[in-house]
């Protein structure tokens, strides 16, 4: 579910300082591959139902994700997560995280 935790912790011993968290177009693209992995095994349906159950811990802690959530969960073929990909790429190329 957190693909790049393996690269954070390897760096973390090389460097001893911490990555800073994957940005929200590498988690949309690292979905996409999971994706396309799990349909090639498979299929098409099976695989996309399959990965519902990951999408939760690719965009833990993404404010306003929730929407996008709901839509990855109603998607059955590849052209519909594509969609779903791009609008939510959209909607966060200009959205304006608050730091406190």
């Amino acid at each position: 579910g957190y693909p790049w935790i393996f690269n954070e912790i390897k760096h973390f011993f090389f460097f001893f300082e911490k990555l800073p968290e994957p940005t929200i177009a590498q988690r949309l693209q690292a979905v996409r591959q999971h994706a396309e992995w799990s349909m090639e095994w498979k299929g098409e349906r099976l695989g996309l139902i399959e990965m519902r159950q990951h999408y939760s811990n690719y965009f833990r802690g993404i404010p306003h994700f929730k929407d996008f959530r709901r839509k990855f969960l109603e998607v059955f073929t590849l052209e519909e997560m594509d969609e779903v990909i791009a609008e939510a790429s959209n909607f966060y190329s200009t959205f304006q995280f608050q730091t406190d």
